[in-house]
């Protein structure tokens, strides 16, 4: 499972990094995207932070969970964007948003913990 942990980070995580840098430096498409979406520039902007930061999260130490979430999130918007506002092919998102689930399933135990949740032992 620790192989297949990692294999699956680092393939979000390049993605990611790529989207979300294209995002923030203005890459032609996106700015054309996000034109099409109507939400304005800024929402670019917040979307490239998100990924990078979904990234980031995937990590850290007990915050994989985070990323995970944060990311499949995204894909989700994605996703939904796409088949209501852009067109073409949600594809590359809806594998993006399996992909981030698969790492949330495998840190699933991390939830408890996050959500303040954990069962802490009687001292």
């Amino acid at each position: 499972m620790t192989y297949l942990s990692l294999g699956l980070r680092i393939v979000l995580t390049l993605a990611f990094i790529g989207a979300g840098g294209a995002k923030l430096t203005g890459v032609e498409m996106m700015v054309t995207t996000f034109d099409q979406i109507g939400f304005g520039q800024g929402f670019r902007y917040v979307t490239g932070l998100i990924e990078l930061t979904g990234a980031a999260l995937l990590w850290l130490p007990r915050r994989q969970v985070i990323g995970a979430a944060v990311l499949g999130g995204t894909m989700v918007g994605a996703v939904l964007t796409h088949w209501f506002i852009i067109g073409p092919s949600a594809v590359p998102a809806i594998v993006l948003g399996l992909l981030s689930a698969a790492v949330l399933y495998i840190y699933r135990a991390q939830i408890p913990e996050i959500l303040g949740t954990a069962r802490r032992s009687q001292a």
